[in-house]
């Protein structure tokens, strides 16, 4: 059986592609392709890196990611380096829960909601101000007139002597 390096590499020149070709398709650097198809997992800070960019590089190459990944995590087990995944140790609070939320936000999508949340909140209490407005009796706070049956006109008219 042939290494995940072997297969990737085969795969790669059956298919007539370069180390840059396959780069510059799947957005990783040549010196992470070369790696990968040399089997050099020293390059990577950690398995998850190879991991993913195991299971890119096989999507393009249009490989059965499943048996290639089983391959490689029994690879990854023999070298002493990363047999083990290594996780935090601390327990997870709030903050963290939170954090992770807020993380696999996607920002554009959410901007694009709450500016469209915003806007029909406004109308709408637009609309509520509009018929509250419309509604009240402009002259309903004044009292009702008396009427004082006038005594005299002067003091009612004014009165200009020449």
């Amino acid at each position: 059986m042939s290494t995940v390096a072997e297969q990737l590499k085969g795969a790669r020149e059956a298919r007539g592609l370069t180390v840059e070709q396959v780069a510059d398709i799947t957005k990783m650097r040549t010196d992470h392709v070369r790696a990968l198809e040399q089997g050099d997992y020293k390059a990577f800070s950690a398995p998850v890196y190879i991991r993913g960019f195991v299971r890119t590089y096989s999507r393009l190459l249009k490989l059965d990611e499943a048996p290639l990944l089983a391959a490689l995590e029994a690879e990854l087990g023999r070298e002493g380096r990363f047999s083990e995944e290594t996780r935090p140790t601390h327990n997870k609070g709030l903050l963290d829960l939170l954090m992770l939320q807020l993380s696999k936000l996607d920002w554009r999508r959410g901007l694009l909601v709450a500016t469209a949340v915003v806007c029909l909140a406004a109308a709408a209490l637009g609309i509520v101000a509009w018929k509250k407005s419309r509604s009240e009796n402009p002259l309903g706070a004044l009292e009702p007139g008396v009427y004082r049956p006038a005594t005299n006109l002067v003091e009612i008219l004014p009165f200009r002597s020449r």
